[in-house]
């Protein structure tokens, strides 16, 4: 069967400085780019909240 290719869409994420410095630490210390670490975080949130399956 054919795989679905993935496809990114850019968007504007507002937020404010004290949570931007947090995430900015937080991907650093697991060694991630700010943008994986805003992916990953998303991810885990909807996988918990059943809104989407875990990939295999």
């Amino acid at each position: 069967m054919a795989e679905k290719k993935k496809e990114n869409k850019a968007f504007v994420l507002r937020i404010d400085a004290q949570r931007m410095e947090a995430l900015e630490k937080w991907a650093q210390d697991e060694f991630r780019s700010l943008n994986g670490q805003i992916l990953y975080i998303l991810e885990q949130a909807l996988i918990k909240e059943k809104r989407i399956k875990k990939d295999k």
